[in-house]
């Protein structure tokens, strides 16, 4: 079984940095994207930054300039660095994942973490 494990919000004040962390843990053959999206309460979940194994990364006109997603695929692991926050980058973070959890399967699977608050506040 496979679950993303985050951790890293927090409460910050503007114009600070926090940085989030999200392992993949369990039985994984193979991962492809990684990445982190937020939400906020009566709104969609939006794309903060993806990570393709292999490929470039992308980030919402939002957050460029500002934060930076990083990955260690040996560990299974994704940071986000946020820098310069600002009030409106207070939501919940999901770290999201696609994945092979076996060899067997000829289709990944997407995954979802639970969810770290992250408050831009004076």
């Amino acid at each position: 079984q496979v679950r993303l494990v985050e951790s890293g919000g927090g409460l910050v004040q503007p114009g600070g940095a926090l940085r989030l962390s999200c392992a993949a843990e369990g039985s994984i053959f193979r991962v492809n994207t990684m990445g982190w999206y937020r939400q906020t309460p009566g709104n969609q979940r939006e794309l903060v930054a993806r990570f393709p194994s292999g490929g470039s990364t992308n980030y919402a006109d939002s957050v460029k300039g500002r934060f930076t997603i990083s990955r260690d695929n040996a560990k299974n692991t994704v940071y986000l660095q946020m820098n310069s926050l600002k009030p409106e980058d207070t939501a919940v973070y999901y770290c999201n994942a696609d994945l092979f959890p076996n060899s067997r399967i000829r289709s990944s699977y997407i995954y979802w973490g639970q969810g770290t608050q992250v408050t831009v506040s004076p």
